[in-house]
């Protein structure tokens, strides 16, 4: 489950001014991953997007790699 993390921090830092201070911490349940996201409050902006968009894409790849986790894998954006 470190490549899901991976992957997320990957795409977090490709959309922040800051990439330093993202961070990324993970909750492990019996059905569920929930990743919580922490970056910049200036940068929240470039994470969540427009109306959501890019936090919404963000999380439409997790759900399609939740099938080969066999775990329903959650992200939330901490402010």
């Amino acid at each position: 489950m470190d490549a899901i993390k991976d992957l997320i921090a990957t795409i977090a830092r490709a959309l922040v001014d800051k990439p330093e201070h993202v961070s990324i911490s993970k909750i492990e349940g019996n059905q569920s991953l929930v990743f919580e996201l922490s970056v910049a409050k200036k940068d929240l902006g470039n994470i969540i997007g427009k109306h959501g968009k890019i936090v919404r894409a963000i999380r439409t790849i997790l759900t399609s790699i939740s099938g080969r986790a066999k775990k329903r894998v959650v992200l939330v954006v901490l402010e």
